[in-house]
């Protein structure tokens, strides 16, 4: 090969080899630029999708604003901060033992007094103190039970822990306290490896606390691939379910033994009313009313009023009446009233109720009278209780518990058919310590009502057992049935009426309503003489009739024994107690031979 062919080729070969690099730095950029774009792809979605190292602040995640707050953790829940540490014990706000752990405790700041109520014993515990009384004997700790901050009660956890099945932990940074009152059993997981449990389910979820491999967690449910959990010293929050090996139950056992709060149960089916005794000289009716009822095994008379706030008794109590109702093996279980007498408010009934030293003298008055007279029992008709009345109302029936069982009375309780408005009577509690709970079935349209309906109409009646049943035994409850049925009567308002009612709750109604109670023989006198014949109306499962009459409607929904017969199957379906009546008197003589099919 000649120079110029040499040249040739090695022009070509260093060509070649340029556009090599050429080509090998294109391939190098292309490289790199995919590693670049990978790596900020990679960065993108650790930062999207990678767990994040964020930490929770704790101190606003247990609400925690002053050093000297304590965090308060109950089974599952955060509850505000409403604990304290003094003298190296845990304190907790009275309303939150109350409300979240032991609803028994009592805490009456009029007297600067706390209460716990046993089957036969009250404990009282003053500020400051560290004795506390079980009626007349007095004990002791090595703490100061209950102390006082402004207007603010905090009870020793020590204590509440006497009196309780509970467990509870205090731990730091920040302070809290974990206190489990669960029962029955838990579920519970061992954590696989060390993680993290997070606010919320979520990666990038700030985390709450660490947890080891081979802690124990509580498992609260399940949210997609995540478990809701609680860890042992008091954090809620998050941790990956592929974090925790395969859950299993355990059963709950702290040796706690409640105590026995025993009740007075009748071995017959109770088949009582109600005599609405005004005066003395209406004792001596007893006798005619009696001679009247078949079966009956329960009188109630309305003997007691409580005179004032005070806690006075008002009393029309006759021994010869209770002596002719033995003769005729009936037990009288006389009513006390926190109305038609005496005081007659909610706000009266608060002021009596809230005091200590009130309920003890009304208490020990009530006692004191039905021993007297020979009573066998005692039956609480309290209608003006407001829902800030409700705490109070319920100890009243805890302590007055107390002084029956002591002295072999009956105690029975009346109350309104199940609403949302009347929860303060606090069912579930009286099912423990009175010994009957009655359902006063009827006023489902009252006196007062701004519209005519039924008194006892059948579903309302039946709601009623059976949302009572949800709190109450049934062995423990009674339900009562109307001896009387509500005539009603509706004019039309006149233009200035409607005029004067725009932008009210009562906007709505256009009629003026008016009613009065009447017994079945004066009800069935009314629709004879006005020529009218009822007709049965099965939704309600009553004989219903209207009539015109100088410019008025007239409506009755009649309570007979068409009427009361399903209500009273009710009994045996539900397997209740008994059946009670309002009021004696008003009933048609036959009503007994129906009431006896079922109360036998």
């Amino acid at each position: 090969m000649d120079d110029q062919g040499r040249r040739e080729l090695a022009r070509r070969r260093r060509s070649q080899a340029k556009r090599r690099r050429q080509r090998t730095i294109i391939l190098k950029g292309i490289f790199t630029f995919i590693i670049i774009v990978g790596i900020i792809a990679a960065l993108f979605l650790w930062r999207r999708y990678g767990p994040s190292k964020e930490r929770a602040d704790l101190d606003e995640y247990y609400g925690i604003k002053s050093e000297n707050q304590l965090a308060v953790v109950v089974n599952n829940g955060i509850l505000e901060p409403g604990g304290m540490l003094s003298d190296g014990k845990a304190y907790v706000e009275y309303s939150l033992v109350r409300d979240y752990i032991n609803e028994r405790f009592y805490w009456d700041p009029n007297e600067n007094t706390l209460l716990y109520t046993l089957p036969n014993d009250v404990v009282s515990v003053g500020v400051g103190n560290k004795e506390y009384s079980v009626s007349k004997a007095k004990n002791s700790v090595d703490y100061t039970i209950l102390r006082t901050e402004g207007s603010t009660a905090y009870i020793a956890l020590d204590f509440v822990k006497q009196y309780t099945d509970m467990d509870y932990e205090v731990y730091d940074n920040p302070g809290r306290v974990m206190i489990c009152t669960e029962t029955g059993t838990t579920t519970v997981a061992e954590v696989k490896r060390d993680t993290q449990v997070r606010y919320q389910g979520g990666v990038k979820s700030p985390v709450l606390t660490d947890v080891e491999k081979k802690e124990v967690v509580t498992v609260i449910e399940t949210e997609g691939s995540w478990k809701k959990v609680r860890t042992e010293d008091g954090f809620i929050g998050y941790i990956k379910e592929s974090a925790l090996k395969k859950e299993k139950t355990e059963k709950i056992d702290r040796g706690f033994e409640e105590p026995d709060y025993t009740s007075i149960s009748k071995d017959y089916t109770i088949n009582m009313a109600w005599h609405n005794v005004t005066n003395t000289d209406a004792n001596s009716s007893v006798l005619e009313m009696i001679a009247q009822t078949k079966g009956l095994t329960t009188i109630s008379p309305t003997w007691f009023h409580v005179a004032d706030t005070a806690g006075n008794l008002e009393s029309i109590s006759s021994a010869d009446y209770v002596n002719y109702a033995h003769q005729s093996n009936i037990e009288v279980w006389a009513s006390i009233r926190d109305f038609d007498g005496g005081i007659n408010s909610q706000e009266e009934s608060y002021e009596l109720l809230s005091h200590t030293s009130n309920r003890d003298n009304l208490i020990n008055q009530l006692i004191a009278a039905a021993l007297q007279v020979g009573l066998d029992g005692i039956n609480v008709d309290f209608e003006k209780i407001s829902t800030e009345c409700g705490e109070h109302y319920i100890q009243f029936i805890r302590e007055l518990s107390v002084k029956c069982r002591q002295n072999g009375l009956v105690l029975s309780v009346d109350n309104y058919v199940p609403q949302a408005y009347n929860q303060q009577y606090h069912r579930k509690e009286q099912g423990v310590f009175a010994d009957y709970v009655i359902i006063m079935g009827y006023d489902e349209h009252y006196a007062g009502s701004p519209e005519a309906g039924p008194v006892a109409s059948y579903n309302f009646v039946k709601e009623g057992i059976e949302q009572t049943l949800k709190e109450v035994p049934a062995e423990k409850v009674i339900n009562a049935v109307p001896f009387f049925t509500r005539v009603w009567k509706e004019t039309a308002k006149t233009a200035e009426e409607l005029r004067q009612q725009e932008g009210t709750e009562s906007a709505e109604y256009s009629m003026n309503v008016e009613s009065e109670a009447y017994s079945m023989t004066e009800v069935e006198n009314i629709l004879s003489q006005v020529g009218v014949t009822p007709t049965w109306d099965d939704e309600v499962k009553q004989n219903y009739a209207t009539w015109e009459s100088e410019g008025s409607t007239y409506e009755v929904w009649v309570e007979d024994a068409s009427s009361l017969e399903p209500k009273l199957q009710l009994i045996k379906e539900y397997g209740l107690a008994g059946s009670a009546a309002w009021r004696l008197g008003y009933e048609k003589t036959e009503i007994w031979d129906l009431i006896l099919k079922y109360v036998n």
